[in-house]
């Protein structure tokens, strides 16, 4: 394929963990929100029994790359011998919290299962996701929603539109590190949809975390309250600022200060990838009646 295929990006709105698992995870509580900062993927048959990639995080080894452990998954998961090129168009910061590794897997495991023709349902990707990632599932199902678990129990949720200033302050903050935190707070009171629509499920359990371990995360929050009530994105270090329109966002990015790297970018309701599959599900039924 010579088109790419999109990779959204996502925000926590509000993030509590509520307590450990058996299994070695924690249960949390989460509200995912899609905007449209995307990475892009392209993918072109080759021969022999290979998963390539190009592009990609500078640094980041073949193997350990979600995108290229998805395409394996498949592959192995259901025999295959088909060879692949990933191209992959980075957009997304590394280490922020917005999740563009789960996304890009996602992303993978959707469009090979179009082009394989495998014919797995969005659930039965949802379950490969999850062995992947726990965000994986969201992004294959590609609607903001309510998360429960380790994040893999979705609840389809309604969200307003907004702008979103998102700031990388240049630290990247180790996932496992921010849970093995000592001083995080794992038994916070369940909340519930009805109470996050009325404002009363706020905050992110990782942010005091981050705020005392990484300064410029700490410093980004503090510049982005001049403008409005900033939140921090899953366990960070990319922060971020809701606003009413893409003006206001503007303005706003315009000011962040150096080395900081600020993107703008709209709430999405659905993600693109969706959209992607819907024109190639139209494209192929149309070559099929000509």
């Amino acid at each position: 394929m010579s088109r790419g295929w999109p990779a959204p990006a996502k925000i926590n709105l509000f993030l509590a963990i509520t307590g450990r698992r058996e299994d070695g995870y924690h249960d949390l509580q989460t509200v995912f929100q899609l905007i449209g900062l995307c990475d892009r993927l392209r993918f072109h048959s080759i021969p022999g029994d290979r998963v390539e990639r190009v592009g990609g995080l500078p640094g980041l080894p073949v193997e350990d790359d979600l995108a290229v452990r998805a395409a394996w998954l498949l592959k192995r998961r259901f025999g295959l011998r088909e060879g692949v090129r990933i191209h992959v168009e980075k957009r997304i910061p590394a280490g922020g919290g917005l999740g563009g590794g789960s996304s890009d897997a996602a992303t993978v495991l959707l469009a090979l299962n179009r082009l394989w023709r495998l014919g797995l349902s969005e659930s039965e990707l949802a379950e490969l996701g999850l062995e992947l990632g726990s965000d994986v599932p969201f992004f294959v199902r590609g609607r903001n929603a309510w998360a429960e678990g380790r994040g893999e129990i979705l609840h389809p949720l309604r969200l307003p539109r907004r702008w979103y200033l998102i700031v990388d302050p240049g630290q990247r903050v180790s996932t496992r590190e921010a849970y093995a935190a000592s001083e995080l707070t794992r038994n916070a009171p369940r909340r519930t949809i009805a109470s996050f629509l009325r404002g009363e499920a706020v905050g992110n359990a990782f942010e005091a975390v981050v705020r005392a371990r990484y300064p410029e995360v700490a410093a980004a929050l503090e510049w982005l309250r001049d403008f409005g009530v900033p939140g921090l994105s899953g366990s960070g270090g990319c922060v971020f600022l809701p606003l009413r329109t893409r003006r206001d966002a503007l303005a706003v990015a315009r000011r962040c200060p150096p080395p900081w790297v600020a993107y703008v970018a709209p709430s999405l309701s659905r993600s693109p990838l969706l959209w992607r599959l819907s024109a190639e599900e139209r494209r192929h039924w149309g070559v099929a009646k000509r």
